[in-house]
């Protein structure tokens, strides 16, 4: 049993600490970074997240939901940190950040695919930065020497060769949502999403004039308001699956949302099965085992079919 255990809370963060005999457990939900999705209360094994509907009253701007811990079900396992796409939730052990569950394989990794190519960037580094509606790109320039310089936007093509261009993504945190590459030149972003699904919205159950779930969606343009019915329409390009629109949705046959898959690294473990049968649902979890069953019977039959002298390569 923990020596001590606490919770404190403030509009930028909520923070629970474990003080055990010989470490320290502590779980930290940045406020600034939270949107106040689904994902952490269903994968959460113990059910100790609970999120709150978002809130609007009349003539005010939408409060997004809330995300609440309950210190006394928590056991600071790290699921929430894992599972977390924009990774607002972080454990920290002993003041380092540490995630039991994946480096003992309870849980994988989610699989972020992100590559750019700086060449293809355009010149203007606020364009750049710009295309992600998270603000996680961040564009500095060296010198040949590695020595850092301002942005050479004024400068003419031949000079600017003296420069290196640098893409900072801030990958921890980047939900894949693919927005910056319809906003960037062809080629200057790659990236793949990691959580499939489909959104629907029945315009015959849609509220005329709520925009509830346009006001709680973080990723710029993934729903508009059509001025022709009045009515929220969404574009799937850039979303993610996670959630915060169906949370803030007051009519439940409104919004209809489905994962259908999570990109994920190679893992074999009951915890995850059941974090992605309430992510997803049985159907696709029971989809996921039998791709691992006949992943797992191929690679038994190339081994047996292998030359001898290969084998123990």
């Amino acid at each position: 049993m923990p020596l001590r255990t606490t919770k404190k809370e403030t509009d930028q963060a909520l923070s629970l600490e474990w003080a055990l005999h010989v470490r320290n457990y502590q779980l930290t939900l940045d406020k600034n970074k939270c949107v106040g999705c689904q994902i952490c209360s269903l994968a959460c094994p113990k059910e100790a997240v609970k999120t709150t509907k978002p809130t609007k009253t009349q003539q005010q701007k939408t409060q997004k939901a809330t995300v609440d811990v309950d210190l006394a079900k928590c056991n600071f396992c790290g699921i929430c940190d894992a599972a977390c796409p924009y990774g607002a939730i972080k454990l920290t052990i002993d003041g380092k950040h540490e995630l039991n569950v994946i480096e003992k394989q309870s849980f994988p990794t989610l699989t972020r695919d992100i590559q750019a190519d700086p060449n293809k960037f355009p010149k203007n580094h606020k364009e750049a930065e710009d295309a992600c509606p998270l603000s996680l790109i961040k564009i500095t320039y060296t010198l040949p020497d590695g020595e850092p310089t301002e942005n050479p936007t004024s400068l003419t093509e031949p000079d600017r060769s003296w420069y290196k261009t640098n893409i900072n993504i801030d990958k921890d945190h980047c939900t894949c949502c693919t927005a910056c590459t319809t906003k960037l030149p062809d080629g200057a972003i790659h990236v793949h999403k990691f959580i499939t699904g489909k959104l629907k919205i029945n315009p015959t159950k849609c509220s005329d004039g709520c925009t509830l779930c346009l006001d709680t969606c973080p990723i710029t343009g993934t729903l508009y308001l059509s001025h022709q019915d009045n009515k929220i329409h969404v574009n799937e390009a850039s979303c993610i699956y996670c959630g915060a629109c169906k949370l803030a949705c007051p009519v439940d046959e409104a919004l209809e949302l489905k994962r259908t898959s999570i990109n994920h690294t190679p893992i074999r473990s009951g915890t995850w099965n059941k974090a992605l049968e309430r992510l997803t649902s049985p159907t696709d979890l029971t989809k996921e085992l039998k791709t691992k069953g006949s992943q797992k019977a191929r690679e038994a039959v190339r081994k047996r079919t292998m030359p001898e002298d290969q084998k123990d390569a």
